[in-house]
């Protein structure tokens, strides 16, 4: 399924922490429910984080877990390609990040800015060849430490690959859960104004977003980066929908092509 807005420049994101396809006490399996809701969206490209590539445990104790990877089951009926950057691995599973795009991926890289052993972190880097464009679109999806000292360590790993991979002409866009609950918003300082990327929020309310937790969000830890567009509307989603299949509520922006 294609949208046909992409084909004349025009871009639908999404980004989301699904928290491994559980509910919040990891009592029953969303997973489903998150398909659901990401379908709604009808985005052309979904950042997703905390996605289950395997867990033997959960498929033991639950009839309702997929059989293949999240990854995958997530993309059927709705996005063409997906990405699966493997950050944890453990006896009897793994999980990481994942990208979903309705257009080709056609090269994607995951790139270990772990700042410690017992919090596995990556950055999942992917080319996407967007029909009618000239440039193939970047997107980079993360998933940030849960303590300043490993966020900005990971910002600098984060700068220096677009700077050293990305075209300064190309699109790009980095999306993804920041962590980042500073007042000062490190993570647009540290990373985004170098290299002259806009948050989506931020253009369009002066601030990012509150995305966490869903139930009441206080916490502005999603953002979505852009270089090279223009910001056309961004939502925070809403409704018990939403509430119930993750700890964190789904972002989405329209973006136009400069």
């Amino acid at each position: 399924m294609i949208n046909i807005n992409s084909l004349s420049g025009r871009l639908r994101v999404a980004t989301c922490n699904i928290h491994k396809g559980m509910s919040i006490f990891n009592r029953r399996v969303v997973i489903h429910s998150v398909r659901d809701q990401l379908l709604s969206l009808d985005a052309d490209i979904v950042f997703l984080q905390e996605v289950s590539g395997r867990h033997d445990a959960h498929a033991r104790r639950h009839g309702t877990w997929p059989r293949e990877p999240q990854h995958e089951f997530l993309a059927d009926y709705g996005w063409k390609d997906t990405a699966y950057g493997r950050n944890a691995v453990y006896d009897g599973g793994d999980h990481g990040n994942a990208l979903l795009s309705r257009f080709p991926i056609v090269g994607w890289d995951n790139q270990d800015v772990s700042t410690h052993r017992f919090e596995k972190r990556g950055l999942l880097h992917a080319e996407i060849a967007v029909p009618g464009w000239t440039q193939r679109l970047h997107c980079v999806c993360v998933h940030l430490a849960l303590h300043a000292r490993g966020r900005s360590r990971q910002l600098e790993h984060l700068r220096q690959r677009v700077e050293r991979l990305v075209p300064a002409d190309a699109p790009l866009i980095v999306a993804g859960d920041f962590n980042d609950w500073h007042w000062r918003h490190r993570a647009t300082h540290e990373f985004a104004h170098p290299l002259n990327m806009q948050e989506v929020f931020e253009a369009e309310n002066g601030r990012p977003a509150r995305s966490f937790p869903a139930v009441l969000p206080v916490l502005r830890l999603d953002r979505i980066y852009v270089r090279g567009f223009k910001v056309c509307g961004a939502n925070v989603q809403r409704g018990r929908g939403w509430h119930h299949s993750s700890d964190h509520r789904a972002l989405t922006c329209d973006l136009g092509i400069i």
